[in-house]
């Protein structure tokens, strides 16, 4: 499947910023936007809702609490109970560095692993870029074309709003 995208290249990270919010306020939606480093604001000039991962992390660190918590309640309570030192079978403060450590694990564990699925980060061999000058230097705004877009409205949108230069790019997914 093949689609076609406008990309708007800045030179800078202000200018990218106000033109997000211009394009936006014009009724044009805006595909993704590239950067070679993390840029503050952009998540709420974009519109991206804050990430649901935290709620999603607390469960897999509880999971793991409670994991740890009924193995070692069972393994030393149940299965092979031991006298040592005169301590009772089932003491709570002796599982606290297991239990830490097993709930550090799955939270992390579960963290990656919905954030490779959300994001749809799969292993593939080939990584699909807009423009290679946004992993060095420049700032990529990528709009998707629909049937009927008119490109030169957008082209001198985006560069009323400060982009150094505007291409057309094919993108073919696979």
């Amino acid at each position: 499947m093949t689609k076609r995208y406008a990309l708007g290249i800045f030179e800078d990270e202000d200018v990218l910023l106000h033109a997000i919010e211009n394009v936006r306020a014009a009724g044009v939606k805006i595909y993704d936007v590239f950067s070679p480093y993390p840029v503050h604001g952009i998540d709420d000039a974009l519109g991206i809702e804050r990430s649901r991962l935290p709620i999603a992390a607390f469960f897999y660190g509880l999971c793991g609490l409670s994991f740890a918590l009924w193995m070692q309640i069972y393994m030393l309570g149940f299965d092979w109970p031991m006298i040592i030192g005169g301590k009772p079978h089932i003491s709570l403060p002796s599982f606290i560095p297991v239990a830490f450590e097993l709930t550090v694990l799955f939270c992390c564990h579960g963290m990656v692993i919905t954030f490779y699925t959300i994001s749809g980060l799969y292993p593939r061999m080939k990584v699909p870029v807009m423009d290679v000058r946004s992993t060095d230097d420049k700032f990529v705004m990528a709009i998707e074309l629909k049937e009927g877009t008119d490109m030169g409205n957008l082209t001198q949108l985006l560069r009323s709003n400060g982009a150094s230069e505007v291409n057309e790019k094919e993108m073919t997914k696979e």
